[in-house]
């Protein structure tokens, strides 16, 4: 497994964390209105988060596409960093993005991900 892969799925099961923890609010928004967009966002996101793991795990090539993505979240992360006045933060998930992006994009990940 090269390791852009191994850094993409711990990315990936950080993102399955942060969703279940956020899960409490969301289920204290469903008391209030049964439909809401932050539940709509949030239940998205865990699909699709659990679908590229599984295709990443089974070695899938339409898993690299879900896997660029889900990696292009880290791009408004940096200004919403920016903007909070959290500069190191901004700093790391730029260079998380850009490892992410590029290393996705390469030959090795294309030749890891190769099962149809």
């Amino acid at each position: 497994m090269p390791p852009v892969i191994q850094v993409f799925l711990g990315y990936a099961f950080l993102i399955l964390g942060v969703i279940g923890l956020s899960l409490r609010f969301v289920v204290d928004l469903a008391v209030a209105a049964p439909v809401s967009l932050v539940g709509l966002v949030v239940m998205a996101l865990l699909a699709y988060d659990i679908f590229t793991i599984t295709l990443v795990l089974q070695r899938k090539e339409a898993s690299r596409a879900l896997a660029l993505g889900l990696s292009s979240l880290t791009v408004p992360a940096v200004p919403l960093a920016l903007f909070s006045g959290m500069l190191p933060v901004a700093l790391l998930v730029a260079a998380l993005g850009i490892l992410l992006l590029r290393g996705l994009a390469g030959d090795a990940a294309r030749a890891w991900l190769n099962e149809a």
